[in-house]
């Protein structure tokens, strides 16, 4: 049995729901890591398989389950491991997601060679398959030694960003969460990873861009046809808001802010006339289209060829080539899921 360290480099937070197939491998991945001590929190959140029996059942003591009284979803599950962890850095990750064994050492320097209390990385996506794609292009994250506020919300405009680093799993200092009050926002199911960093850039941290790929995200069964649906802009929009009443930005992240949430209004109108089409209410759709005529332009984009084009490339990929936007994303560029 190994013996808990008092105060590890890094704590892992692992929000767990029905994870019985995967969270063994998440929990070893974090607990190999190279050059840092670790420990290891996983929050179940009202699982209703195998998950809590699986982690209470580990002999090592750097491994701690918080078995939550009710589902809060992936934010207030995460929330309830920030509460409990003790390492020096937080990082989140996916219950069914793995790390490389030295993504925290190399992260961890990259912040403190520059002074910087948030960190982030490339991303590998695997397939069902096994097939691998990374996610941005090196030599991009490479000529970004940080990531700035109005770059991360400029890179996460609905319908418009090329690259979205809402994708980025960060790495957070703890001490600096903690004097900003800075944690997930619990009301929103999709996009509460943005409104976190978002909020943390607000705040002034510095967030040091590490260009290698240390997170490897794994494509679940039916994770690719996970899309956006009206309650989830509607969520996004209103932490939008509060964001912007919460934090004084400069004149260029107001600017992407003001894009950012004419993309959302964009999304909202085409959403809402694709409902409308699907329900043969043309008066309606011809009433949508009138307001924003904007939201026709993205018919021409169909969910499903998107789809085939995404599948074809993890069946037969080239050695680690970089995703396309529309490829990150059902939708073309919707800001990060979480997995929970």
């Amino acid at each position: 049995m190994s013996a808990p360290l008092s105060i590890p480099d890094v704590t892992f937070v692992v929000a767990a729901y029905n994870s019985a197939d995967t969270i063994m491998r998440a929990i070893e991945s974090a607990l190999s890591q190279e050059g840092v001590t670790v420990e290891v929190i996983v929050v179940d959140d009202c699982s209703t398989d195998a998950t809590p029996a699986l982690v209470a059942a580990i002999r090592d003591l750097r491994v701690r389950l918080i078995a939550l009284d009710r589902n809060r979803g992936p934010g207030g599950a995460r929330n309830a491991g920030i509460g409990a962890a003790r390492g020096k850095w937080i990082a989140v990750l996916d219950s069914d997601d793995t790390v490389r064994p030295d993504r925290h050492r190399r992260m961890i320097e990259r912040a403190d060679s520059a002074g910087a209390q948030i960190a982030v990385d490339n991303i590998d996506v695997v397939s069902l398959g096994g097939g691998s794609l990374r996610m941005f292009p090196e030599a991009q994250l490479a000529r970004m030694p940080q990531l700035t506020l109005p770059a991360f919300i400029g890179s996460n405009i609905l319908f418009r960003s090329e690259h979205n680093f809402g994708y980025m799993k960060p790495v957070f200092e703890r001490r600096f969460l903690e004097n900003h009050g800075l944690r997930f926002d619990e009301t929103l199911r999709i996009g509460e990873d943005y409104i976190l960093l978002a909020s943390a850039l607000a705040c002034g941290g510095r967030c040091a861009v590490e260009p290698s790929a240390g997170y490897i995200y794994h494509i679940r069964e039916g994770s690719i046809s996970r899309v956006l649906r009206l309650e989830h802009i509607d969520a996004m929009i209103a932490a939008d808001e509060a964001f912007l009443q919460r934090y004084a930005l400069d004149a260029q992240a107001q600017e992407m802010q003001r894009k950012r949430m004419r993309g959302f209004r964009q999304a909202r109108s085409f959403l809402v006339l694709v409902d409308q089409l699907k329900k043969r209410s043309l008066a309606g759709a011809f009433k949508t289209a009138l307001a924003d005529p904007l939201a026709l332009r993205h018919l021409g984009m169909p969910i499903a060829a998107r789809l085939r084009r995404l599948a074809a490339r993890l069946l037969h990929p080239p050695s680690h080539a970089p995703m396309t936007a529309v490829e990150r994303s059902p939708l073309g560029d919707d800001p990060h899921t979480s997995k929970g």
